[in-house]
């Protein structure tokens, strides 16, 4: 009866260790979540800085592109006006053609950095896209977590019932042996 005992007792410090790594694993759980949480705050924010930077170059390269239309007009009409001497129009005409190459140039420049931004912009839609998904699996295993804990802390309640009732149990066999044995004497 005495094994019986210690077994039991064995079983509920069994329990609480299990209850105090479950609780450990929790926490570390919990931690993680918190810097997954951060991280997706952090990767949300630059998000949205880098969708405010290219909205803000698209709208340079809006402007840079009208005052380089308005630029070429210029330069049309100042060939317009040059038709009349030939040598000043093919000066002219060299001079416009070196700007409008290095116009063109600046366009293609800046396409190709919006393009880039935008491809910024879907690398970190996606990093945010996998960071929420790492989110819902961390919230699933706390979840799971939180009934393994319960689940535990029930079954130290039910051993410790059956140690308290076992305990009683012994006190009376002891008492009753107690008075059997007084009755032997009587």
């Amino acid at each position: 009866f005495k094994q019986r005992l210690t077994g039991q007792q064995q079983e509920i410090n069994n329990l609480i260790q299990r209850k105090n790594a479950v609780d450990e694993e929790n926490a570390r759980l919990k931690s993680e979540f918190s810097n997954l949480n951060q991280k997706f705050k952090d990767k949300s924010q630059e998000l949205k800085d880098t969708e405010e930077c290219a909205q803000k170059k698209e709208e340079q390269n809006r402007l840079v592109i009208k005052n380089l239309e308005e630029e070429n007009k210029g330069l049309n009409t100042c060939c317009a006006d040059l038709l009349n001497d030939l040598e000043k129009l093919r000066k002219q005409e060299a001079q416009w053609e070196t700007e409008k190459s290095g116009n063109d140039a600046r366009i293609k420049n800046m396409e190709t950095d919006l393009a880039e931004a935008r491809e910024q912009m879907k690398e970190l839609r996606s990093i945010c896209s996998n960071l929420s998904s790492q989110v819902a699996v961390k919230q699933e295993e706390l979840s799971q977590k939180d009934c393994d804990v319960i689940r535990a802390k029930k079954e130290l309640q039910e051993l410790q019932n059956l140690y308290r009732q076992n305990t009683e149990h012994t006190a009376q066999q002891a008492e009753l042996i107690k008075q059997l044995q007084a009755l032997n004497t009587d």
